[in-house]
């Protein structure tokens, strides 16, 4: 009987498709697809993707040709717990639309859009780097259950199933409300989320290398603040990868 009612509502999905075929959920134009996430082509190309050069330690990509690594002045002098942030795409334009909707708005039919990037980018690296687990930024309970979701679980758990790595979602939590970084500088970041972060009672990750996983990067503060509790908690190492990085 499941079976019949799944072959019957794929049927009518099929069929409300050619009579009002979908269209892109960013520009309302282009047709789509909702296996992409209802981003169409042309939304696609607005893309720009995170490419060398760029800061060894967060990421933050540098215009202009260099051919020795180097550090930001951001990180200079900056106790940051990661050893490394990377991030699929810029965010900018459409991917900042995007995850916009995705959080605030419940847009979850752009997630197979954002995930894409962040498994095209993240997905190899982490395959050949001998990680262990996948770890979500944690949202605040009320947070969590005003939003009815945590984008960071979400696309961890996409992250999780094409790379085989497991997704630690329950041990670090958010423990102290905080208000939006949004406003803040790089110094009063740092302030809002100390000891906002803390793994279960009893959680350990005595030697494992494990990924932080969060939709945008900014300064670094929050995934800095998870990965010490996740040093205190016995993480070997600490790496961070999200599907956007704010310039």
């Amino acid at each position: 009987m499941n079976s019949l009612l799944s072959r019957v509502e794929t049927w009518l999905e099929a069929a409300l498709s050619f009579l009002y075929p979908p269209v892109c959920a960013l520009c309302g134009a282009a047709r789509a697809h909702a296996a992409s996430g209802l981003v169409c082509s042309g939304c696609r190309a607005q893309v720009r993707l995170v490419r060398p050069p760029f800061c060894e330690r967060c990421g933050l990509p540098f215009e202009g040709a260099l051919t020795t690594p180097f550090e930001c002045a951001n990180c200079a002098g900056v106790t940051l717990h990661f050893i490394r942030a990377r991030s699929a795409a810029v965010a900018a334009g459409v991917v900042l639309e995007a995850i916009h909707r995705y959080k605030y708005q419940r847009a979850l039919w752009l997630e197979p859009f954002l995930a894409g990037m962040l498994i095209e980018a993240a997905a190899p690296v982490l395959r050949a780097g001998g990680w262990d687990a996948l770890v979500p930024v944690p949202l605040f309970p009320a947070k969590e259950r005003e939003r009815e979701f945590n984008q960071a679980e979400r696309l961890a758990r996409r992250l999780g199933a094409a790379t085989g790595l497991p997704v630690r979602s329950h041990e670090l939590r958010r423990v102290r409300a905080t208000p939006t970084q949004t406003r803040f500088s790089r110094e009063q970041r740092a302030a809002n989320v100390s000891g906002a972060f803390a793994v279960r009672p009893g959680a350990r990750f005595d030697g494992q290398r494990v990924v932080l996983v969060d939709d945008v990067f900014t300064t670094g503060a929050t995934t800095s603040a998870c990965a010490a509790a996740l040093r205190e908690a016995g993480a070997g190492e600490v790496c961070v990868w999200t599907v956007a990085r704010g310039l």
